[in-house]
């Protein structure tokens, strides 16, 4: 099947969100390989797709709504997302059109015309406004969400800082994302360049209480090919293929429910605040990211480091700090060439500081670790697929007497997380040795002098299993590949097996007036949706130290 009959095949409406197959590995045992993608189509079933001008705004500016459905009207709800749902906006039933899209929509945005506008209220709190579209009926046709920034920073908030870039770099939406699609003449048919003007994939702003994570529910008894649950489901769903691996559904809305359930204070901001404004987090004591957080422009971390650097501390629960991105167009577009950047990208001979690859790669020499404490390709997938499928899905406790683990009653070798499968589906780490059965970060890979590794697991960059499952595997060895040709003399056989080791850490340490909490792995917030007993007092013990103000082991 072409990638003409893909687009048209999905423009039809054959299930929203439905799979179809783009191309087929070759061999008697082998699977083939799905591809699908969501568009706005005139026909199928009854959906509404929206997008705003903008990702976040502030108390009094104007939200401007572009909208496309098959439905001649709907009406509009926008509510505040948490704890509590709290509705500030409804409208009546209005007259709605159906908008071709552009050729490349993914890559230059929609171009609909504003179909509403609302004016935030002066005394709008901040957080996660979800835009729900309805029907005559009242059905749901479709959601949308743009975050509203405090009007006045509040010291003791938290200022939770939304993963908007991993959002926009698996928001497949018209036709592709960073890893997979239709777009022509790349690997995978995967955009380097990805618009904000367009909707969110199905699955990233709203999802059902029952929707897969990304860890299948539980470790599997016997042998088997790999299962990816929650892609399963989306494809018998109409959702997005990924949309259990980033988005507002999966990963900060359920930190916000926990938190302000807590009655902690959350003040909410985007990547591209952080990126644009130097002083995003003045005015702070602490800086929350939790979830999948992998994209970051080199200005989002030269502000972060400042804002620790100066005395804020940093409590980090999300993994994967990956890839190195480039904002354009006034932060209208997002690049990221990722593993084809050496060859593709077209700063790589005269910027090579501004790559868009992996920080790690010794042409960037950037490595995450000096940011929190962990790098991404020492760690990466447990209890993913393939990867680590009989991982113990907890951390393993090394340091108890450190001050993040008071009240919980562990001990050394102690897990916790596990009943919740905090541990995956992707996590950081470091390289490391042991001494006097103790962790040591090696300070080969960027660790900060004084880094404690206070508990850790243990991961893989390969999908592992019997030969007859292999044709099950998503990625194979292909990651270990593009981490030992980086970081190896050469890509022979035990090069390969050796880079496709990795672990997942909890670290903590301090630079210059500030300090770090890092829990490297994207599922913590899963143990806090559980109230997993350890999970909770942990991130209770590193938010109340950090919003108080203290320093030190």
């Amino acid at each position: 099947m072409s990638v003409t009959d893909v687009t048209k095949a999905t423009a039809r409406g054959e299930r929203p969100g439905a799979a179809v197959t783009v191309s087929q590995t070759s061999g008697p045992r082998q699977a083939a390989r799905e591809v699908w993608v969501e568009v706005a189509s005139d026909t199928g079933p009854a959906a509404a797709w929206c997008y705003s001008d903008n990702r976040a705004y502030v108390p009094g500016d104007t939200v401007r709504l572009h909208l496309s459905s098959n439905t001649s009207q709907v009406a509009l709800r926008i509510y505040r997302d948490g704890a509590t749902a709290l509705t500030v906006h409804q409208t009546d039933l209005a007259s709605a059109n159906f908008h071709e899209l552009p050729e490349r929509s993914y890559e230059r945005g929609c171009e609909w015309p504003v179909f509403a506008q609302w004016a935030i209220p002066a005394d709008a709190e901040s957080g996660g406004y979800v835009v729900e579209i309805q029907d005559g009926a009242g059905a749901v046709l479709g959601h949308h969400l743009f975050i509203v920034k405090a009007a006045r920073k509040h010291s003791n908030a938290l200022a939770l800082v939304a993963a908007t870039s991993t959002w926009a770099a698996y928001n497949d939406w018209g036709g592709a994302n960073h890893y997979y699609g239709v777009n022509p003449g790349t690997p995978r048919g995967r955009s380097p360049l990805l618009s904000t003007q367009r909707p969110w994939a199905r699955g990233q702003v709203w999802l059902p209480a029952d929707a897969p994570r990304s860890i299948n529910a539980a470790r599997p008894a016997k042998p088997g090919p790999a299962r990816y649950e929650f892609i399963e489901w989306a494809a018998l769903n109409g959702f997005s293929k990924y949309y259990a691996l980033a988005g507002w559904a999966s990963y900060e809305r359920p930190f916000v429910v926990w938190a302000e359930t807590q009655g902690y204070a959350i003040d909410l901001l985007t990547q591209d605040d952080l990126h644009h404004d130097p002083d995003a987090l003045a005015g702070y004591a602490c800086a929350v990211f939790v979830g999948h957080d992998e994209y970051w422009s080199r200005e989002m971390r030269d502000h972060v480091d400042a804002f620790v650097e100066g005395g804020g501390k940093v409590a980090r629960f999300a993994g994967n700090f990956m890839w190195q991105i480039r904002l354009e167009d006034n932060g209208k577009r997002q690049v990221a060439y990722k593993y084809d950047a050496h060859a593709l990208d077209p700063l790589a001979a005269t910027h090579p500081d501004v790559l868009t690859g992996a920080w790690e790669d010794p042409m960037i020499g950037h490595p995450g670790a000096s940011t929190f404490g962990v790098n991404a390709l020492r760690g990466i997938y447990a209890g993913f697929g393939g990867m680590a499928r009989r991982s113990p899905r907890g951390y393993t406790l090394f340091r108890p007497e450190h001050w993040a683990f008071v009240g919980t009653g562990l001990g050394y070798a102690d897990m916790f997380g596990d009943a919740a499968n905090i541990f995956g589906y992707e996590v950081d780490g470091l390289d490391y040795t042991f001494v006097d059965g103790l962790p040591e970060p090696l300070g080969t890979d960027g660790a900060p002098s004084g880094l404690k590794i206070l508990a850790m697991g243990w991961a893989t960059v390969a999908e592992q299993g019997r030969a007859e499952d292999s044709y099950s595997f998503m990625l194979g060895d292909a990651d270990a590949r593009f981490r030992a040709s980086l970081l190896a003399t050469d890509l022979s056989d035990e090069n390969i097996v050796r880079h496709s080791r990795g672990t997942g850490m909890v670290v903590h340490f301090s630079k210059g007036r500030g300090e770090v909490f890092t829990a490297a792995t994207c599922e913590w917030v899963r143990g806090l949706i559980l109230e997993e007993t350890y999970t909770v007092t942990i991130t209770r013990n590193v938010l109340d130290r950090f919003l108080r103000g203290a320093q030190g082991d």
